[in-house]
């Protein structure tokens, strides 16, 4: 088991001090490392996690107890879990990383000016990325891999249920800086489950940190958001629904509505509500609700849905507006793509949202007027990832609209700076 050890809070601030500190000496070499350079630590990185596996999973074996003990949810411990398929696909979706295009230095656009004035949009790193987390020890691998590619440091914050996990993870991360020569304070993990740790990244420490990512449940994300001194990427929730329309092929339907919701339910894609054209509601609602029910799946539905699958336990109001993360979708009929807007754009956490059709009309109305992050078209929400994406991992999805949207990949962990070449203009 990790050792930790009680702290004062001032020993809390001076620590957290010195990883700022840290990680700011590091964002200058990371800055203007070259991509070779970077792929082949990401390389190194993959190596140590397959190579460490045994102790990585000895080391989640003791999270996964005490999560037990703790009495964390079924999809709480879902996602803590790691299994030797999980750490393959962990040092998978590092290489993908790897052999991503690097974006610092891309030139995002070129212009010239009458005056002859050269322009350049540039890519540049963020600096120095604050990332705070629950349950998933993978985010320790995907959230270093990715800042480290895009030149950023970064400081990960996990959560006391997989602090062990984290912490083997995190070793075979160092490992890869270490083997590429590159500076190891680039990707560090804070060592104690002291909530006040969270607290001094929020306030920055001390300049220091530039942006913060949480990652985790409703209470922590607001927390950061209220709090948070610097930039937040986050989703607060994902309220994600699938809306069925009159035109859609029953065996998509059926398909795509068991897999959106019952694939894997503790993650933020998971569909929470499924919504059903009114005018397919004879054909397509108990086929689509039997596969459900048969996964295991509780519904909870209106009267109107109740009537006509009589298994459904009452919606209420709160239902519309619940992440469930767990086996569980609220349902309801609407009268066509119109009132399934409304529905969406009244309840929705703007994370991702669905649609079932071939009525071309109806997709692009879909698409044109509700406001999430992502929107499908004929496809589950569980691919609302990064990896899925083609980003190879992404640290989160955000809701938000300003700088990064949707899944934050390499792309959206850089900022940008303007390259101007004259030829000893003035301006008059």
């Amino acid at each position: 088991m990790l050792k930790t050890h009680e702290s004062s809070s001032n020993d809390v601030t001076a620590m957290m001090a010195e990883i700022g500190r840290k990680a700011r000496a590091a964002c200058r070499p990371l800055a203007t490392a070259q991509a070779a350079i970077k792929n082949a630590a990401l390389a190194a990185m993959a190596d140590s996690i397959e190579h460490n596996g045994a102790s990585i999973l000895e080391a989640n074996a003791i999270d996964m107890a005490n999560g037990a003990e703790a009495g964390l949810s079924a999809a709480l411990m879902d996602r803590l879990k790691l299994t030797p398929d999980r750490i393959a696909a962990i040092a998978k979706g590092i290489r993908e990383i790897a052999a991503l295009n690097d974006p610092v230095g891309d030139v995002i656009a070129a212009w010239d000016r009458p005056n002859g004035l050269a322009i350049e949009r540039v890519r540049t790193p963020l600096g120095v990325i604050g990332v705070i987390y629950e349950s998933r020890p993978n985010v320790t691998a995907d959230a270093g891999a990715l800042c480290l590619k895009a030149g950023n440091a970064v400081i990960l914050r996990g959560g006391s249920d997989s602090l062990n996990s984290s912490a083997a993870i995190h070793a075979c991360m160092v490992e890869g800086l270490k083997a590429a020569g590159m500076p190891q304070d680039a990707i560090q993990l804070v060592p104690v489950a002291d909530r006040a740790a969270v607290g001094e990244m929020l306030s920055g420490l001390a300049g220091n940190l530039d942006v913060i990512i949480p990652r985790g449940g409703k209470s922590l994300v607001s927390r950061v958001q209220k709090e948070a001194r610097v930039p937040v990427f986050a989703h607060l929730e994902g309220i994600c629904h699938l809306y069925i329309d009159r035109s859609a092929k029953l065996d998509m339907a059926v398909k795509i509505a068991l897999n959106a919701k019952m694939r894997r339910t503790g993650i933020c894609g998971a569909a929470e509500t499924l919504l059903v054209d009114r005018a397919v509601a004879g054909s397509h609602l108990a086929p689509i609700l039997d596969a459900l029910d048969k996964a295991g799946c509780e519904i909870r539905a209106t009267e109107e849905v109740r009537g006509r699958f009589p298994k459904a336990a009452p919606a209420t109001e709160a239902d519309w507006k619940t992440e469930y993360l767990d086996a569980i979708i609220s349902v309801k009929l609407v009268d066509g793509v119109g009132e399934a807007i409304e529905h969406i754009e009244t309840h929705s956490s703007h994370h991702t949202e669905g649609i079932v059709a071939e009525d071309a009309a109806a997709v692009e109305r879909f698409f044109n007027e509700i406001d999430s992050a992502i929107l499908l078209h004929n496809a589950s929400t569980q691919f609302a990832d990064g990896g899925e994406f083609g980003m190879g991992a992404e640290i989160g999805i955000a809701t938000g609209k300003m700088h990064a949207r949707g899944p934050v990949g390499v792309e959206q962990l850089t900022s940008f700076k303007y390259r101007v070449r004259g030829s000893g203009q003035v301006r008059p």
